[in-house]
């Protein structure tokens, strides 16, 4: 994927008369950029980024693609460039022997975990300079094992001689590489290729994966890949994921491997462990924990803005703001549109309100004045989250305004005014419809939760939990003791849960419901069995404790004996196509519960039952109950 990143394309001749200029790529002709190329090589200023590949499986990094930069004032910076220039002037392997020392060195001394992927041009292989002996011994001065290297190989011109790719990829092998195939799907022979080496890995050209939830083709193809993949016991990596749609039905096609975007930016000093937000649908996050929590996505609160970047002259920013009248804030970007700073209104027009302004400061560049250390904010997060970003920050006042990114590219500002009116409307609207005791959300939330995840088609349980005698331990020991109790157990369920992806609401009294997106679902009940079992026993006396139980009068008014309190849950896994509304999941949930609670102690149930109840199926219960 060595034209993952690129940022300039440079244009230019053979002839050695000047090229054209394109996207800021000074005019060279190519004489003068094979000499540029030539110091690149022998001052060895060529850089390594990393871009991490994700397991979607097991939700870490499985490791990274090492792509290579020229020197950031170099007409070569980009990678496309660099590489054209590099085969133009027949210097095109020694380039990749240096950049793969350069990756390989980079990434033994951040000690990056997982593997490295290295792109190769199949027909540099086999040339001296890049034989797999030089590489190993590469690798054990750095402390990398050949295990942890995985051959790229990069498609730049029809093959022809499949017999020495296969010897070649035949000899690192042996040496305990792994071979990955990029661009499945662009490039000239990429079929024939995977058949003749059967490599450990395949990339889907990034062509399939953009607009892959829109486009049904798209999908088709990347399932003939899989299928293809599984029979030859070879793993598939999407490249290219841009957007959160993408990623998700890359994960729902079961595909194991993911990189891009989205996921993570090529960066010198790549993090080494991935945000397990990453790995739910910003959808479902959203909408699964707002009744909890406030969690509506900051981006409501988006404002598209101008921006400018750090060489443009003060003039400019001005200009800016004059025709923006509103705009307070102007983002400074770099040339991949990631913020780097701001620049305030009053800052840029007071510089032209003096006599002598204009000619003084017009000129000047706006990174002068400009502030690096605005707080930035990922428009995909809740707007909890981002209160707290501004509230941790010194640098924002109640009128000011924050930057927006998405995957960290500019795509405008949003008003910190703005954003404490929406928190305060979200905390109303949670108030209105939560439980006064604990806080947690009542009918009205849950019941549009699980309507919600009817319509979505998403499979989920859901867990009604009761506690068996509570009455009588309310009248023992009195309501104050018993609401203790009840906020125990919601902060029980709270926590024995995944906040992502599963929901605690209180019905009411000692009525609670859980509802689950996570497979995880049989644990957590479990788990919160065994906490409670553990933590109810403090609200009772050691006197009780030892009796077992409490005495206490039944409904007949008859003094009795009743146990210590247990919890029963009833669960139920509702048929999407059965159930058509919270009534019908809500009654299944109750029979769920009535079952458990025949039960003697702490009890979890699941009901096999999973729709309405067919006309036959309700005559029989008839008969039972007469």
């Amino acid at each position: 994927m060595k034209g993952e990143c690129s940022i300039t394309d440079c244009h230019f001749s053979d002839s050695g008369s000047a090229g054209h200029k394109i996207n800021g790529c000074s005019s060279m002709s190519m004489i003068d950029l094979i000499s540029v190329l030539d110091q690149i090589i022998k001052q060895k200023t060529v850089f390594p980024v990393f871009q991490p590949i994700v397991n979607i499986h097991q939700q870490n990094i499985h490791g990274y693609e090492s792509l290579s930069r020229g020197p950031s004032n170099s007409p070569l910076h980009s990678a496309m460039a660099l590489f054209d220039v590099a085969e133009r002037g027949n210097r095109l392997s020694e380039l990749e022997h240096l950049c793969r020392r350069l990756a390989l060195a980079n990434f033994g001394e951040q000690n990056l975990p997982g593997k490295i992927f290295l792109n190769a041009s199949p027909m540099t292989l086999m040339q001296a300079e890049n034989h797999p002996d030089k590489t190993l011994q590469l690798l054990k001065a750095i402390g990398v094992a050949p295990e942890q290297v995985v051959i790229e190989l990069t498609e730049r011109h029809p093959l022809d001689d499949y017999d020495i790719i296969r010897q070649a990829t035949l000899h690192y092998r042996a040496m305990g590489f792994e071979i990955a195939i990029d661009d499945l799907g662009a490039g000239y022979a990429g079929l024939r290729l995977w058949s003749e080496l059967r490599p450990n890995y395949v990339k889907i050209d990034r062509h399939f994966v953009q607009g892959i939830h829109e486009d049904k083709v798209k999908q088709e193809f990347v399932r003939s890949i899989l299928d293809i993949a599984n029979g030859l016991d070879c793993k598939v990596i999407a490249e290219g994921i841009e957007i959160a749609e993408e990623f998700e039905i890359i994960s729902d096609m079961n595909i194991e491997f993911g990189q891009g975007y989205y996921i993570a930016r090529p960066m010198a000093a790549p993090e080494k462990f991935v945000s397990q937000q990453l790995f739910s649908s910003r959808q479902r996050r959203q909408f699964l924990t707002r009744p909890a929590r406030l969690s509506e996505s900051v981006a409501l609160l988006l404002r598209e803005t101008p921006s400018i970047i750090p060489d443009a002259r003060v003039e400019d920013a001005v200009n800016i703001f004059y025709h923006n009248k509103s705009l307070m804030t102007l983002a400074v970007v770099d040339n991949e549109q990631q913020p780097i700073g701001r620049v305030r209104r009053n800052i840029a027009m007071e510089l032209f309100v003096n006599l002598y302004g204009r000619s003084l400061y017009g000129d000047k560049p706006i990174s002068d004045f400009m502030e690096d250390n605005a707080v930035v904010v990922d428009k995909s997060i809740s707007v909890e989250q981002a209160s707290k970003l501004i509230t941790d920050s010194t640098r924002l006042e109640i009128e000011d305004d924050f930057i927006m990114v998405d995957d960290g590219r500019f795509v405008g500002i949003g008003k910190v005014v703005d954003l404490l009116k929406k928190i305060t409307d979200l905390q109303i609207r949670n108030a209105r419809y939560a439980n006064p005791l604990t806080l947690l959300p009542g009918n009205v939330p849950i019941y549009e939760l699980i309507d919600q995840l009817l319509e979505e088609k998403s499979a989920f349980t859901i867990a009604y939990c009761d506690l068996d005698n509570f009455k009588p331990f309310n009248d023992v020991y009195g309501y104050n003791q018993g609401d203790k109790l009840l906020r125990k157990v919601a902060e029980i369920f709270t926590d024995n849960v995944d906040p992502a992806q599963d929901f605690v609401g209180h019905v009411g009294g000692d009525d609670f419901i859980l509802i689950f997106c996570s497979e995880n679902w049989h644990s957590c009940c479990e788990q919160i069995i065994t906490t409670f079992s553990r933590e109810v026993l403090g609200f009772y006396s050691m006197d009780d404790q030892m009796r077992g139980g409490i005495l206490a009068r039944d409904r007949q008014g008859q003094e009795q004996q009743f146990p210590i309190l247990s919890l029963s849950i009833g669960a139920v896994r509702p048929d999407l196509e059965r159930c058509q509304s919270y009534h019908d999941v809500a009654a299944l949930a109750s029979e769920a519960k009535r079952q458990a609670k025949q039960r003697k102690g702490n009890s979890l149930f699941l009901d096999r039952r999973s729709g309405p109840a067919t006309q036959d199926e309700n005559i029989t219960q008839q008969v039972k109950r007469a």
